[in-house]
């Protein structure tokens, strides 16, 4: 466990990518074979289940401490990370006999089955037994708020430098070794692809346009399609079996019945990149209408008929277990085509992704600005003679996506933030005027410089007009410009309103509170 703490620490301590892909590749050549798998399981972002609720590890921590739980309380809010401040107040331990990872997260995981009596003995006794550094990464991974500064890529290419086998490969063999103990350097070597199993090859990500799309060239070379409000998958038919995987690499096929009679007319060897929508009038929908289908293991018979799904197909990586993926674009989609055609009738959920003819940049543009109208977010554009690649790649495909929707609100309450920001108030929430008084409707954390959120943290803390727990209510008088990029009626919210990906797109300087906008104005957004 001492090296995984230290590798955790090391980490944190370096924001350079290639000196992190050298501690990586470090730990995975000198960690115990028991424990390379729940590293590399636990450094690619995946959670482990949550065996107590972060209310009783307070409590815990008071009792452990002797401290009063306010205080506890209290220092959290300083601190911003619960994690950090248990550990903090906890006593740590001394030399006693070293405990490994993945024992570590066995004995964590056990928790799950155990009373409550037991689990307060077993967590006391831990951090007991823990040295201060082991007590914050222990808490973090159960309250799964263990986030290590690396991404999935960074992991791959450690990797594939140890094991000498290309970044692809290593992503795609992953797959194929879904369980943390089926994960060793003897593994990732002799495991064969992902097309041996019922597993999904890595989803090709898009950029987002950056600057002018006349950087792209000859608009002849492109291919346009509408980017649909959704969630990405891969439907994959292999064997007598299908399988409907999201993007996170999460077997959904529970979750989407409808799709399940694709397992007798795809053909054997099959998958299709795509995106499952809700459906309305058999046109995708709204993601809002999809939500209410999400993480569902089962769903009513109801919920079937009055929130349809379906899925809308964007590319054929493998076709009579042939991988197509080095195939140009032009060609994956003549026979994603003949696929799609043959599968109609009998599942007429399954939809082409429209192909969106233009000759020019300027077309493109008025088709993107046209999105709004369809209920898409905007073009994706894709080269023609790309093949499908791995993970985020510039050049070949890119996402167009609309201006974001926007209205100016007034800064009514801030919260402080997390981790490297905690000791700053950096989450808002944001009102607009209705018959002369501010109604909430949205809170947003990002699209602030470092400078302007210390500016705004000042603000807060001189103009606090009333304290609830964290949450402080200011004097309304900053303006914002929000974004987002989409609105709906909602029941929930006292607006009568939500919106989707809220974001801080300017500071209004130049406007006073009283010039904010309505609610009325917002909800004219409504579509």
């Amino acid at each position: 466990m001492e090296d995984f703490v230290s590798l955790y620490q090391a980490l944190s301590e370096t924001s350079s990518s290639s000196a992190k892909v050298e501690i990586l590749i470090r730990y995975f050549r000198e960690a115990p074979a028991a424990d390379l798998g729940w590293a590399i399981h636990i450094l690619r972002g995946e959670k482990l289940r949550r065996p107590v609720s972060s209310r009783q590890l307070r409590e815990w921590a008071s009792e452990v401490s002797g401290y009063p739980l306010w205080l506890i309380e209290e220092s959290y809010h300083v601190v911003g990370d619960l994690a950090e401040t248990i550990a903090k107040v906890v006593s740590g331990g001394v030399a006693r006999r070293p405990v490994c990872l993945s024992d570590w997260i066995r004995q964590s995981q056990a928790l799950k089955g155990m009373g409550l009596d037991e689990q307060r003995d077993t967590v006391r006794s831990i951090w007991r037994a823990n040295t201060e550094d082991e007590n914050l990464v222990f808490n973090k991974l159960i309250t799964g708020g263990l986030r290590i500064g690396v991404s999935r890529g960074l992991v791959t290419r450690a990797l594939a430098v140890v094991t000498e086998i290309d970044e692809a490969a290593i992503t795609q063999r992953l797959l194929a070794l879904r369980e943390p103990g089926q994960i060793t350097l003897q593994a990732l070597q002799e495991v064969e692809g992902a097309t041996q199993a019922a597993t999904p090859y890595p989803f090709y990500l898009a950029y987002p346009i950056e600057g002018g799309v006349e950087a792209l060239g000859d608009p002849a070379e492109w291919i346009a399609e509408w980017k649909w409000d959704g969630i990405r998958g891969q439907i994959v038919r292999r064997g007598d079996s299908l399988g409907v995987w999201s993007r996170g690499e999460e077997l959904v096929t529970e979750s989407f019945p409808e799709l399940r009679g694709l397992a007798q007319d795809l053909p054997e060897g099959t998958v299709i990149d795509g995106e499952i929508v809700s459906l309305e009038d058999q046109v995708p929908g709204s993601f809002a209408q999809l939500q209410k289908r999400l993480n569902r293991s089962r769903v009513p018979q109801k919920l079937l008929s009055s929130h349809p799904v379906g899925f809308v197909a964007y590319d054929l990586l493998e076709l009579g277990r042939e991988d197509l993926r080095a195939r140009p674009c032009a060609e994956r989609r003549k026979l994603l085509e003949e696929v799609v055609s043959s599968v109609r009738l009998s599942c007429p959920g399954v939809l082409l992704s429209d192909a969106l003819g233009f000759s020019s940049w300027r077309e493109a543009d008025a088709l993107r600005s046209s999105a709004r109208k369809v209920g898409a977010e905007g073009l994706m554009l894709k080269r023609r003679a790309s093949r499908y690649g791995v993970g985020r790649r510039r050049g070949d495909w890119w996402k167009w996506k609309l201006d974001p929707l926007s209205v100016d609100g007034v800064l009514v309450y801030a919260q402080k933030g997390h981790g490297r920001r905690a000791g700053l108030f950096t989450d808002y929430t944001f009102a607009v005027w209705r018959d002369g008084e501010l109604v909430p409707f949205a809170k947003a954390y990002s699209g602030l410089s470092d400078a302007e959120i210390r500016q705004v943290d000042e603000f807060v803390k001189s103009h606090t007009k009333e304290r609830f727990g964290p949450v402080r209510t200011v004097e309304p008088l900053l303006v914002f410009e929000i974004g987002f990029e989409g609105i709906q009626g909602s029941t929930r919210h006292k607006s009568g309103v939500a919106v989707r990906f809220p974001r801080i797109l300017r500071w209004r300087r130049d406007k006073p509170a009283r010039e904010a906008d309505s609610l009325e104005a917002l909800r004219t957004l409504v579509s």
